[in-house]
């Protein structure tokens, strides 16, 4: 039979037959990209940092613990996104304070974000933990050296006014998620910076998830362009956005919850770590079997990993939840 491949119908069946292939081929490639990429390749197993925020739709509602009392807005500087959100316990007098960054590339993100909050307002506001969720300045107007800035700005501020909420200024915990888990790390790193704006130390930090860790390393490996984006092409500047780096001396104690599914955030955390032995400075790996945005999610829940959590923040501050 003679098959007539200037017919448009024919044509347009042959596109579809070959899409199907050529999609198949991809999900193929795909997985084994997921499975078979070495350890050290630099390429996240799932989804890249911040990507869970852009697909998860439409912003729901955040849905708050009975009881909370909410200071929404409140300025520690005058951009519009220099804002932080205060969450209240009833009663709450010398109270620990967890200090939060979102995650989001360093592109978008916000205080807000229901899986930031849902799950740890209802478990630590009701054992009177304070909890403050800050916005800082995004790409592509402000870079690292900006967000970075505002973060030690945001914590300062919330340290100062930390009385008049029932807070206690020497037991901040301060944790991120993703490229808020970077940014609450390299301002851990990196005291100075804190120092310059009037921030005094945290009992400890804790990193959720983040690959970004030691800069030079990711950025000389395959990567996601988000990573050029946020830190460009130079690697000259890598090495003072890079935690590993910027930790030249002893540190409060830190805490890198890693997704086990990503082979390099592990990686990323555990050179942390060993970083941290040789500065003096106590870093805790602790590898969840959880996506990057279920680490984020999840913690809160009831179970073993928020307990491991919890662990970490009671051996730096021993009357917490109590």
């Amino acid at each position: 039979m003679h098959l007539r491949t200037a017919d448009p119908w024919f044509r347009r069946v042959l596109a579809a037959v070959l899409g199907l292939l050529w999609g198949g081929w991809s999900v193929v490639h795909a997985a084994e990209a997921r499975f078979l990429s070495p350890p050290d390749a630099g390429v996240t197993a799932d989804l890249p940092e911040g990507q869970e925020i852009r697909d998860e739709g439409p912003r729901r509602p955040l849905v708050l613990p009975a009881g909370v009392r909410l200071l929404r807005n409140l300025a520690y500087g005058p951009d519009l996104r220099q804002r932080l959100d205060v969450y209240l316990p009833d009663k709450a007098q010398g109270a620990p304070v967890l200090f939060l960054v979102h995650g989001g590339a360093w592109r978008f993100g916000d205080k807000a974000h229901p899986p930031l909050l849902e799950n740890k307002l209802a478990r630590w506001i009701p054992r009177g933990v304070v909890v403050v969720s800050v916005n800082y300045r995004l790409l592509p107007a402000w870079g690292p050296q900006a967000q970075w800035q505002d973060v030690a700005r945001a914590l300062a501020w919330a340290q100062k006014e930390a009385p008049a909420w029932g807070g206690d200024p020497r037991r901040f915990i301060a944790m991120g998620h993703s490229a808020g888990a970077h940014l609450v790390v390299l301002l851990a790193a990196s005291p100075a910076m804190g120092q310059a704006q009037g921030v005094l130390p945290v009992r400890g930090t804790v990193a959720l998830d983040s690959a970004a860790l030691d800069l030079p390393r990711i950025m000389q490996a395959p990567h996601w362009p988000l990573y050029d984006r946020a830190f460009g092409a130079d690697p000259a500047l890598w090495p003072q956005w890079s935690p590993v780096h910027q930790l030249q001396a002893p540190a409060p104690p830190m805490l890198a919850v890693c997704s086990s599914r990503r082979a390099v955030a592990c990686d990323q955390a555990r050179r942390l770590a060993w970083r941290g032995q040789a500065t003096g400075t106590r870093v805790e790996v602790v590898p969840q079997d959880l996506s990057h945005a279920e680490i984020n999610a999840q913690l809160g829940l009831p179970g073993p990993y928020t307990e491991a959590v919890e662990g970490f923040w009671r051996s730096v501050d021993r009357a917490f939840g109590r």
